[in-house]
């Protein structure tokens, strides 16, 4: 009777581990919501240069890996058309088999989960990044701004931590607001009709910026500066600007 007795404990133990995992949605995310969040924007209003275009391969590569397991992540790519940045992925990491415990999970199947459904749709879209082509303006306040409703303002994702990774060459470029006529100036975009079209509700978010260098990039030295200034401005945390290797 003992040994029943123990029998049973143990495959009560093993269906509450099979059975502890959350229950995933269609696009593996918890339904009770994601751990983590992290939005990618990627600048393809102008071409890159192919060293540039490698070192934002590798950048993109640490963001995907540093996604743990239940996080979102969706990459976006901006376009000329404001406020409507097209959305090339969203899912969440369901983790690897690496980790899965053999008796009470099937590893190759979690591994082939991970590979089909998030591993290879983002290895296709990082040996597709810096395709761009000459646009007619770079609208990337308006593309921040959808991002933040569209991923960040869901009620199940309050209290997670936010991540936007913004790749471009910031230079914003809009009838509001153009840093080809006025340059980086913050008086400038303060006095402008940007100021209040672009206000963005960045609380809770982190935003870093991978910055594509631009052969005359002398004449905006003060880009970081207005850029850490305009996210502060829009309650956000400003975790700096990356330069990447190369000009345009």
């Amino acid at each position: 009777m003992a040994a029943i007795g123990l029998a049973i404990g143990g495959y009560s133990i093993l269906w509450y581990k099979a059975n502890a995992g959350p229950t995933l949605e269609p696009d593996l995310c918890p339904e009770n919501g994601a751990t983590s969040v992290t939005a990618v924007l990627l600048d393809v209003t102008d071409p890159i240069s192919e060293i540039t275009k490698l070192d934002l391969k590798r950048e993109f590569q640490r963001i995907v890996s540093g996604v743990g397991q239940h996080g979102l992540i969706e990459v976006y790519l901006l376009t000329d058309v404001e406020s409507k940045p097209e959305r090339t992925f969203h899912g969440c990491n369901p983790g690897d088999g690496a980790n899965s415990d053999p008796w009470t999970s099937n590893p190759k199947k979690i591994q082939q989960r991970w590979e089909q459904a998030f591993n290879q749709p983002l290895k296709k879209i990082e040996e597709q990044m810096g395709e761009g082509s000459g646009s007619k303006q770079s609208p990337i306040m308006a593309g921040i701004q959808r991002i933040v409703i569209e991923s960040f303002s869901e009620p199940k994702l309050d209290g997670r931590p936010k991540h936007l990774v913004v790749a471009s060459d910031m230079m914003e470029h809009t009838p509001a607001f153009s840093m080809y006529k006025s340059g980086a100036d913050t008086k400038v975009f303060e006095n402008s009709p940007a100021r209040d079209k672009y206000r963005t509700p960045l609380d809770g978010v982190d935003v870093k910026l991978l910055f594509f260098q631009r052969e005359n990039s002398a004449s905006l030295k003060n880009l970081p500066e207005f850029w850490a200034t305009w996210v502060s401005s829009n309650h956000g945390d400003f975790s700096g600007i990356e330069r990447l290797t190369g000009t345009m």
